[in-house]
């Protein structure tokens, strides 16, 4: 994960703003966009795993990503970068204190049934590689 958001931040360095606007195929979300939903899923993400670890029998509450990311028009590619890189080093340091016991506290997601710590994280990872492949797209425009 760590390695994932070092390659993002470098690729999408010096930017020009247009260059965020670009999209890797018609009709698919501009780099700014992906990189917000980055940042705004590293702010979901690492609340639920602050809450399992926090709250037995903690719900996740789901949110629907086309929503959030319809709401942040404002957000520019390099703020986006920031948060979302910022937003990580975070959620890296609380995932590196976390005991084995830690990683594997459970909880429950309405869509997905029980889950753990550990799921999240690993969910986390996969998606920022799939995200990364849609920004080297965008990069080679």
């Amino acid at each position: 994960m760590r390695e994932t958001s070092e390659r993002i931040r470098s690729l999408t360095s010096g930017w020009s703003p247009q260059q965020f606007e670009r999209t890797y195929a018609p009709g698919k979300w501009t780099a700014r966009q992906i990189l917000t939903h980055l940042a705004e899923t590293d702010v979901a993400l690492g609340y639920r795993v602050r809450m399992a670890l926090s709250n037995p029998g903690y719900v996740a509450q789901p949110f629907d990503q086309d929503v959030w990311i319809a709401k942040e028009t404002q957000t520019s590619g390099a703020e986006a970068v920031a948060a979302y890189f910022s937003l990580r080093q975070m959620n890296l340091s609380l995932f590196a204190s976390l005991s084995a016991a830690d990683r594997h506290t459970p909880f429950m997601h309405p869509e997905y049934g029980a889950i753990s710590v550990d799921w999240v994280i690993h969910q986390m990872a996969g998606h920022d590689r799939n995200h990364l492949a849609q920004l080297e797209i965008i990069a080679q425009v």
